[in-house]
């Protein structure tokens, strides 16, 4: 009996120091064998009194070799089934020495892992099982329900020490009812560690690829503390804000999308400084320290005449000039209006040989009086045309007394006479051939020109 006291004093010193762990769902099978002791009722009826012959050792049946061995195999959501069997020698069933029997038991039981209840308490496992078997002591052997309680304290992974204790109860009274308690050694075994990592497949999130217990089975290759399915950068230590990455400028933007991981910028301009704030990257700015647009490298376009006009888009960049005539300097009068009063001037018909106007020419001049006084920076120059009809120098004195007959008549009508200028230039000037009828018809004319297009 001090070979038992002593192992169950050994299992609790083991109870306190051992912190090892085995679930059975990662390890289904399991083989048991050890020593037990049978202990008969001695007939009390009372509570009191089994309690006290179970914990009397004068009439304990102790056979001091491995003498019980049990099969077990994990089902699920905590159960297993259990094959047991174990023998003894009989001396004492009421009072020592009043037997001289073998005894074997043949047995199934289910059993229930109770940390399915309580949590798991890492080393220490207890349970309760159920079951039936067949019982043969001297002469006499019946069925028997069997009902135990237990617990496994698990050194490692596989190997634990299992404590179990029970009663028989027979249902024909052949056999005496009885308790029955176990010590002895357990092995865990079956269960898949594919890729070699310390960790079942049924609990590794990575079966096929070693990996940490703290990431359940799953490999953190950088050492970053970031499981690799969810680092972007698997292969570089770097910041669980930037998803596993590095950001070596600091700069909140990951190296891997940093288009300048060396210099702190902005997330939106993928990480890269805009000094001058002109949203042209610093990298790509060629006046890093003066706003301008991308379209000039980030420079400002120049003004060069100073109109307030772009050069990109003055077309006389040395002239002064409005934006709404594209930096060029405005025109006194329109093209239009200067077709117009030429088109109309070839209207202004005279009498043969004199100055004086032919009925209707008044309506056409009246008409450029309208268009110059629209344009009242515009300056003008009439100018006298004759055939060659005639001597030179009467057809001179002709011609200009008729562009000054137009002069003084768009002056009485209300232009500007500062704006107005006059000649005569004879037949000097023929725009046709004068030996025909409709070629001199053609020379003999008057013509308005503007004499500045420009402010």
């Amino acid at each position: 009996m001090k070979q038992l006291k002593l192992a169950v004093i050994a299992l609790f010193t083991l109870m306190t120091v051992s912190n090892a762990n085995a679930q059975d769902e990662n390890n289904p099978w399991s083989i048991g064998i050890g020593t037990n002791i049978v202990d008969f009722y001695n007939g009390a009826n009372d509570f009191g009194g089994h309690v006290k012959d179970y914990l009397g050792n004068s009439d304990w049946n102790f056979l001091p070799a491995i003498s019980t061995i049990n099969v077990g195999k994990y089902l699920e959501k905590g159960f297993s089934l259990e094959f047991a069997g174990s023998m003894n020698k009989i001396d004492t069933y009421f009072t020592p020495g009043d037997a001289d029997d073998f005894y074997f038991s043949l047995g199934v039981n289910v059993k229930y892992d109770l940390n399915n209840l309580f949590g798991e308490t890492g080393w220490f496992d207890p349970y309760v099982s159920i079951g039936g078997a067949y019982v043969s002591a001297g002469d006499t052997s019946e069925g028997m329900l069997a009902g135990n309680v237990g617990f496994n304290a698990w050194f490692n992974d596989n190997l634990g020490v299992n404590f179990q204790t029970g009663s028989r109860f027979g249902f024909a009274d052949k056999v005496q009812d009885h308790i029955q308690s176990s010590l002895g050694l357990v092995i865990k075994f079956g269960g898949k560690d594919t890729d070699g990592d310390g960790i079942y497949d049924k609990n590794d999130e990575c079966p096929e690829v070693a990996g940490l217990a703290e990431f359940n089975g799953c490999p953190d290759a950088d050492g970053d503390g970031i499981k690799d399915s969810d680092d972007a950068c698997p292969n570089v230590a770097g910041l669980a804000a930037m998803n596993g990455c590095p950001d070596s400028d600091g700069d909140g933007v990951a190296d891997k999308d940093d288009m300048c991981p060396n210099a702190k910028g902005t997330k939106a301009n993928k990480g890269c400084p805009d000094a001058d704030g002109d949203g042209v990257v610093d990298k790509d700015d060629k006046c890093v320290n003066t706003a301008g647009p991308a379209a000039n490298g980030g420079c400002p376009w120049p003004d060069t005449d100073g109109d307030g006009v772009l050069d990109k888009d003055d077309k006389c960049k040395n002239e002064v000039g409005p934006a709404s005539n594209n930096g060029c300097p405005e025109p006194v009068i329109t093209k239009e209006a200067t077709e117009a009063i030429q088109f109309t001037a070839k209207a202004i018909l005279f009498n043969t040989g004199k100055s004086s106007f032919k009925p209707g020419v008044t309506d056409q001049l009246d008409e450029i009086v309208k268009v110059m006084n629209k344009f009242p920076k515009a300056k003008f120059v009439i100018e006298g045309h004759t055939d060659s009809t005639g001597s030179n120098a009467i057809n001179l004195t002709i011609s200009e007394k008729r562009a000054l007959a137009v002069r003084d008549y768009l002056i009485k009508n209300g232009v500007d006479k500062s704006r107005l200028e006059a000649g005569g230039f004879g037949e000097e000037y023929p725009i046709a051939d004068n030996k025909t009828r409709a070629g001199r018809a053609k020379n003999r004319r008057v013509e308005i020109k503007v004499v500045n297009d420009k402010k």
